[in-house]
């Protein structure tokens, strides 16, 4: 299998330094300053991210080229740490706030991810930089409402994702004798032909670690439970022992039974490379997942084609990555320069072209966005949205590290109610 993998480690994190002489950059807030770092300011802005490859440095690099564009005073450091949905990256960056050295901004998933920073006091309020910058004009209200916490918002989105899609192999297909234009309404409908590319001798489903294995559980969650149970979730009005959760960790168990067994050595480039390469069906996985194949020149609807997680097919699974202002942030001025870049019309259209992902302003240009980008700009604006899980939209940083460790016991152990057992236990410890 021609993979490419991913090497963990972190780029060193370079010390920034903060220019401030002229330009008030004892203004640590988000809430008064809103000239974005303009005039006098400059020095280095350190961004830390977890986009250290792929698609996703891809992206990357197309907002720091808008970036040096609009800010040339500001000089760009890049603070990526490799890993997978940011495991890594949020393990390195906690021991940084935790030791008063924080970097210029960080990206962090927006909605309850956030809440862990905002209670421990790790980020400012950009509410005041929001006005200023007419942001709140700009933003979508359903997105502005995910990103609001009392009244007051923390961080700055630079895209929108969803997680809720189906990737799929119409040759693959076809030689198993499934019609690779076929839709399915649930996932027992889905599981007779995962059961057909068993019998052909393919990978029916592939997965790679822990992290891609919650990002499953959370779609057929939603896919057995509907949006408003599944939402009960997170707010504590369904109930995880309830026999309708026993059910979808059932339709889970059934799932996992058809992916590749060496799932915990793989991320999911891995894992979507096997439905490129012709050696797995299908694969769950967010919408990212477009640029691993428009890059190695597979063609949407011809090479791969995609549809909601059987039984989520009206309802749009969100995320976005969005950047933060850290409380004792070196540069505060650097920092406004890039969530300005960010926010704005022109960064948001780089990024999200090169990303896979949309805009979440909604001025953004994107006439020239993919056909499968298309179809969720539609999607976005018609669906009902719920928020992902494994990407931090959900629940706070604790509650997902202890579902994905009953993720991980279950990938071992395969027992459905010891697996049920510690969901409930995560959202005892965790939940309101």
């Amino acid at each position: 299998m021609a993979t490419k993998r991913r090497v963990l480690g972190t780029a060193l994190a370079v010390g920034a330094l903060a220019v401030t002489a002229g330009c008030g950059g004892d203004d640590g807030g988000g809430s008064d300053g809103g000239d974005g770092g303009d005039g006098a300011a400059g020095g280095e802005v350190e961004v830390f991210t977890w986009w250290a490859d792929g698609s996703e440095k891809a992206g990357l690099d197309a907002l720091v080229k808008v970036f040096q564009e609009e800010h040339p005073d500001f000089e760009f450091v890049n603070g990526a740490v490799a890993g997978g949905a940011g495991s890594d990256a949020k393990n390195v960056l906690a021991s940084r706030l935790q030791t008063n050295d924080p970097p210029d901004t960080f990206q962090a998933h927006a909605g309850a991810e956030l809440s862990d920073y905002i209670a421990d006091g790790q980020v400012e309020d950009l509410s005041g930089m929001y006005e200023e910058e007419g942001w709140t004009e700009a933003f979508p209200e359903s997105l502005l409402d995910r990103l609001t916490v009392d009244g007051k918002i923390y961080s700055v989105p630079s895209n929108i994702h969803r997680a809720n899609v189906v990737w799929a192999n119409p040759a693959v297909l076809e030689e198993a004798g499934i019609d690779p234009s076929a839709t399915y309404d649930s996932l027992d409908a889905w599981i007779a032909d995962l059961e057909k590319l068993d019998a052909a001798g393919k990978i029916p489903l592939s997965v790679a670690m822990d992290w891609t294995q919650v990002h499953l559980l959370e779609t057929v969650l939603l896919a057995d439970l509907g949006a408003e149970a599944y939402n009960g979730l997170w707010d504590g009005s369904t109930d995880w022992s309830s026999a309708e959760v026993t059910d979808a960790l059932n339709d889970y168990a059934t799932l996992l039974e058809f992916t590749n067994e060496d799932r915990q050595s793989l991320d999911w480039p891995d894992a979507t490379q096997l439905v490129i390469d012709g050696e797995a069906g299908f694969n769950v996985m967010g919408d990212w997942a477009v640029a691993a194949f428009e890059e190695q020149d597979k063609v949407f609807g011809t090479d791969f084609t995609t549809f909601p997680v059987p039984g989520t097919d009206g309802v749009f699974d969100f995320l976005a990555d969005s950047f933060t202002l850290p409380v004792g942030a070196p540069n505060p001025d650097g920092t406004k320069a890039w969530l300005s870049t960010v926010a704005g019309p022109e960064g948001q259209a780089a990024f999200n072209a090169a990303k896979g992902s949309i805009p979440a302003n909604t001025e953004a240009d994107t006439a020239d966005f993919g056909e499968y980008q298309q179809t969720a700009i539609e999607s976005y604006a018609n669906d009902e949205i719920v928020s992902s899980l494994a990407h931090g939209a959900a629940a706070p940083i604790s509650w997902l590290t202890d579902i994905t460790a009953a993720v991980g016991k279950f990938g071992s152990d395969g027992d459905v109610a010891s697996f049920q057992e510690g969901l409930v236990a995560a959202a005892e410890k965790n939940a309101g």
